[in-house]
Parts: C-alpha cells; sequence; structure tokens
C-alpha cells in the first residue's frame, strides 16, 4: 500500500486541516493502492502563503543556481524510476515497459533539459534605447491531469522553478502518490522552503482557491475542456495568466497515395497508447471513401493485434484504463456510436473475456461514422478509433477542422510536399507527417477548445516569464 497522509508546504511535511482522505484504486485489480488526504481551503492558502513568501528570494537566486537544484531533481527521479513506473502503472494502466520510457523517462529529460536552460538562456536583450527584460510570472498554480501524470507535472513545475516562479501544485487525486515521490526528491534536493508546495484534494475545493486566489500571478491547467473554462472563469476575476492544455479529436488524414499498411497502423498506435487515454490521440482516422473496405479490413487486424493483459507484466502492449469512472465513460461512447449507426469493426462494449477484473476496455474500432456524430466531435479518452470517408483533398481539410478542438493531427501521403500542404491547412497545434516522432523540445499546445498557451522546451519556459521594457534617455 502507498499511503501519505501530509502535505509538502514550506519545506516540511505537515498535518492537513482536514480529517477526509482520498482512496486510490489499483488499474488492474480494482483494488485500493493507499490513500491521500483530501485537501480542504485553508490547505490551499496555506500552500499559496508559503509560495509568495518564497518567491522574492527565489527569483533573485541566480539562473545557474537554479538549474544546479533542477539537476539534482532530475538525478533523484532517475535513482526512483522503477518505483515511480510501477506506482503510474497501477494508477494509470500503461504497461510497465511503455511506463519506465515515456511515464518516468520523458520527466527525467524534461527536469534535465530545464536545468540546462535555466543557465542558458538570454533574459534581457537591448532593443534601440530600451534593454527589455524577462522576469518570472510569479506564484503560479499548477493543476495536472492523472493520465500522464508525473510529465504533466514536470511540464509545469520545472519551466516555471527554472524561470525564477515558486509553485503550488494540485495533482488529481486519480492518479497522486508519484507526486508525492516527486516532493520527496524536490526535498532531499534542498530546494528551499516555499518554492515547491504540494497540497492534494478535489477540484472543488483545492482547484477552485489556487485557480481564483489573489496572490496566484498564474495558473497552468492541463485537464478536460470543461474544468479549463472553470479555471480561466476564476482566474479572470484577478486577471491571472493562464496557460490551458485541454481536450483533442485530434484526425489522422490518410491520403489516397499513402502507404496504407503503415498509414493505419501508425495511427492505430496514436490512437491506442496509454489505452487512449491521451489528449492528443489520433481518434479519427479520415479516409478516401473509394480506399474505405481495404483500410477497414487493415485496422480491424491491426486493432486485434493489441491483446490486453496485465500492465504491470513486461509483454503486455495494451493495460486498462485509469478508473471505474473513465471504463464507464468510454463504453457508453461507444453504445453511443452504435445507436448513431457506426459500424462495429472490431472490440465493443463487452467485458474483454478472460479479465474479470481491471478497467479494461475492448480495442475498438467504429466504422463508417458520420463526420458530426457524437463519437466524431467528442473526446472519448479511450482505447476507440472512428473511421470517417472523405471524398477529395479539400474535403478532408473540411472534415479535420470540423471541430472544437485542436489539439494533434496526422497526415499520411507518398507525396511529403502534399503532405505539408494538407497540414498547413489543419487548424491544430502539432500534425505529424507519415509518423514523424514526437520532438519534446517542439512547442505543444492546441487551437480553439483545446486550449491556450504552450509547453516543452524554450517555448514552455517562456510561458512562465513576464516582459520588462527598460527606456534609457537617449545620448
Amino acid at each position: 500500500m502507498q499511503s501519505y497522509d501530509k502535505f509538502y508546504i514550506n519545506g516540511q511535511w505537515v498535518a492537513p486541516r482536514g480529517g477526509d482522505t482520498i482512496e486510490v484504486f489499483h488499474s488492474a485489480t480494482e483494488e485500493p493502492m493507499g490513500r491521500i488526504p483530501a485537501g480542504i481551503e485553508a490547505d490551499a492558502e496555506a500552500a499559496v502563503a508559503a509560495a509568495r513568501a518564497a518567491f522574492d528570494a527565489w527569483a533573485a537566486t541566480p539562473a545557474l543556481e537554479r538549474g544546479a537544484y533542477l539537476r539534482k531533481i532530475a538525478e533523484g527521479l532517475r535513482a526512483r524510476t522503477d518505483e515511480l513506473a510501477r506506482s503510474i502503472t497501477g494508477e494509470v494502466g500503461m504497461p510497465i515497459k511503455l511506463s519506465r520510457a515515456i511515464q518516468v523517462g520523458g520527466p527525467v529529460y524534461n527536469w534535465g533539459y530545464y536545468a540546462d536552460l535555466a543557465g542558458s538562456y538570454s533574459y534581457e536583450e537591448r532593443v534601440g534605447n530600451s534593454l527589455v527584460v524577462r522576469e518570472p510570472v510569479g506564484v503560479v498554480s499548477a493543476i495536472t491531469p492523472w493520465n500522464y501524470p508525473l510529465n504533466q507535472i514536470t511540464l509545469k513545475v520545472a519551466p516555471a522553478l527554472a524561470a525564477g516562479c515558486t509553485v503550488v501544485l494540485k495533482p488529481s487525486e486519480v492518479a497522486p502518490f508519484n507526486a508525492f515521490i516527486l516532493a520527496e526528491v524536490i526535498h532531499e534536493a534542498g530546494l528551499p522552503p516555499g518554492v515547491f508546495n504540494l497540497v492534494t484534494g478535489y477540484g472543488p475545493v483545492v482547484g477552485e482557491v489556487l485557480a481564483s486566489h489573489p496572490d496566484v500571478d498564474m495558473v497552468s491547467f492541463t485537464g478536460s475542456t470543461r474544468a479549463g473554462k472553470r479555471v480561466s472563469e476564476l482566474a479572470a476575476q484577478t486577471v491571472k495568466r493562464v496557460a490551458l492544455e485541454l481536450g483533442g479529436k485530434s484526425a489522422s488524414v490518410i491520403l489516397d497515395d499513402a502507404d496504407l499498411p503503415a498509414a493505419v497502423k501508425g495511427t492505430l498506435n496514436a490512437c491506442y497508447l496509454n489505452s487512449g487515454q491521451t489528449c492528443s490521440a489520433h481518434t479519427r482516422m479520415l479516409v478516401p471513401a473509394s480506399r474505405y473496405e481495404e483500410v477497414k479490413a487493415l485496422a480491424r487486424q491491426l486493432a486485434e493485434s493489441f491483446v490486453l493483459g496485465d500492465p504491470r507484466e513486461e509483454t503486455t502492449r495494451l493495460g486498462p484504463l485509469a478508473s471505474a469512472a473513465q471504463r464507464e465513460r468510454v463504453l457508453a461512447y461507444i453504445r453511443k456510436g452504435l445507436e448513431e449507426g457506426a459500424e462495429l469493426v472490431t472490440g465493443g462494449a463487452e467485458r474483454p473475456e478472460g479479465l474479470d477484473k481491471g478497467f479494461f476496455v475492448r480495442p475498438t474500432v467504429l466504422g463508417n461514422v458520420a463526420p458530426r456524430a457524437t463519437v466524431a466531435q467528442e473526446e472519448i479518452f479511450g482505447p476507440v478509433l472512428t473511421i470517417i470517408t472523405y471524398q477529395d483533398d479539400d474535403d478532408a481539410v473540411r472534415i479535420a477542422n470540423d471541430s472544437i478542438y485542436g489539439l494533434g493531427g496526422g497526415v499520411w501521403s507518398g507525396d511529403e510536399t502534399r503532405a505539408l500542404a494538407i497540414a498547413r491547412r489543419m487548424r491544430t497545434g502539432q500534425v505529424d507527417i507519415n509518423g514523424g516522432q514526437f520532438n519534446m523540445q517542439a512547442p505543444f499546445g492546441g487551437f480553439k477548445q483545446s486550449g491556450n498557451g504552450r509547453e516543452n522546451g524554450v517555448y514552455g519556459l517562456e510561458e512562465f516569464l513576464e516582459y520588462k521594457s527598460l527606456q534609457f534617455r537617449a545620448r
């Protein structure tokens, strides 16, 4: 059992002000993994006060020194890779082999990257008679999701600390243990008291304080579009800076000259990664109407090669979802898709054979989906791919852009110039061309209701910096 009964505030482990706790369940067994405290408003307020008191000194700390702290944190997380991977696999359901590489390896890389960037970034430049400087925005509330828990924490906390900001973190109560391990690593690294603070609890209680508190200068939120709208409403009352990374309904556009087997395989991989619990998952596969039957056969064959299994096993390729609530949400969408006329290519809403425990959902492909169908418009967040047909390139672009979201996407073509032309027309934050790999130094974020602001690389650091212009009298 992994259980924690204290928050990390002002450099100390402190008892919560309230007495309630939250139970965390294992994705594969449905059994309790442990408990965490359910914070109340006073806990969040104490954390904000600690961050505010620590800000001036941390902002004045030389950037190279801030980077040295981040380097220690990266090393501390690397030393606990196996523990973190096991924990996140239990919380989220990603197979253990992938958890080590993605759920832990990615954050370790990014802590190291921002350790280097903190000292090498140019925080000022001369522009005419002005000295333009970049300064930390201030106290940051970081509110993070459960699907890539440590990674989403890292992409907020690491650049914020590198920039000279102080932070209050509220991780998801569904996958919180990795955040406590991070707090232990930060404490061991000797970060000054109040620079990093951790409070757990529910969004309507702790999250609302962190989004509205007048001593918080910026809120960085990753989660649902519905919750992101609420964060924006609360933050607007004190005109905070807000960065939002929200939902997605990304289209993978397969053109008529594409290598179909490679394109279908690549799309399914991008859809089913982390059991579909990925905001930028390629969940809409757009294919030429004339190639539908061929694509459908390939999709069925490839989807059925994703065998569900215990995520703790090294050979498992596809694990369960993170919670009972998420499983029921995904199953409801599958049923809704069939009710609205989709063709069941493979999978479905029945419990997978031989898996009586765990939040498992069959890897599913729905064919002949109408572009405006519910399953083509709303984020499912599970292993469900929809196949939508189009008539020509213009029709494909129209369908791809017919969404309130704009986070990810893909284009597949035998002609890279043609693929690039289509990618440029897609209203989305990033597009993979012929399976281009994710780049951790390129900006990640969305258009439209997928949010605003960018994470990753130097772009992620700049989210936490303000401009200041110092004008000198002309000589």
